[in-house]
């Protein structure tokens, strides 16, 4: 439950949490559910109860036998802030993750509401960055829950982009990934969308990572925005820790 990534803007996934629910339209196709199936077919004992929401206790420790520092996507198969996890064991993850300060822990989460419910709660080591999925304007309030959590770096993926998001609140946002919709019956992003996000996070100076085209074979239509790739990380140094 904890191997090392092909995507582009972490190195590893640890899972100490499987499976979740669809909660919005980035959800539809998504790529945890249909691995989740696959494995339970296979008989992997994670996923015997395939993509229903579980805590693995036993995977709690792991990022403390890797002394190596690494970047880490914590929940590639879930979601931490999904309602049926215990909050007990949110704060268990984030223990592991304060007394893990060679590693940087990136956390996603589409269910910014109890992000925001037990944010304030939370010690935040300045090794977490935690992040919200932005996928179209349906969606945006997530950002200004982001802004008001006291982690370190605070972070948009808007990856599946299902649609253009003019005029983000990126005050008190820290870093934005943008990725179109791979795998099958990926739906479309349009070229425009993702220029105009390029071009707001250039203008609030705001470290912008463009991670893919997407489509049913992704590695044809390659990382080219613009001519170029953009493969841009923030810089923890100086960040602005709430957004007014």
């Amino acid at each position: 439950m904890a191997t090392k990534s092909s995507i582009e803007w972490t190195e590893m996934t640890w899972n100490p949490v499987t499976g979740c629910t669809k909660i919005s339209q980035g959800c539809k196709n998504c790529y945890a559910n249909r691995m989740a199936l696959r494995l339970q077919a296979m008989g992997a004992p994670r996923y015997k109860s395939g993509f229903k929401p579980t805590v693995h206790f036993d995977l709690l420790d792991i990022p403390k036998t890797w002394k190596k520092p690494r970047t880490i996507f914590v929940n590639s198969m879930s979601d931490l802030f999904h309602e049926e996890i215990p909050t007990s064991f949110i704060l268990r993850v984030f223990e592991t993750m304060r007394d893990c300060p060679q590693h940087t822990f990136q956390v996603l989460t589409k269910r910014s509401k109890r992000l925001l419910e037990l944010g304030r709660s939370i010690e935040w080591p300045s090794n977490v960055w935690m992040g919200v999925s932005v996928e179209n304007s349906q969606v945006t309030d997530r950002v200004k829950d982001l802004a008001k959590v006291p982690a370190k770096v605070r972070f948009l993926s808007c990856e599946p982009l299902l649609g253009p998001l003019e005029n983000i609140p990126l005050n008190g946002i820290h870093w934005v990934i943008v990725g179109g919709e791979s795998g099958p019956k990926a739906r479309p992003m349009m070229a425009s969308w993702a220029e105009s996000i390029q071009s707001q996070c250039e203008t609030h100076d705001v470290p912008f990572f463009f991670k893919q085209w997407g489509g049913v074979r992704k590695h044809k239509t390659g990382r080219l925005l613009l001519g170029r790739t953009f493969d841009e990380m923030p810089s923890i140094s100086g960040l602005v820790q709430i957004a007014c």
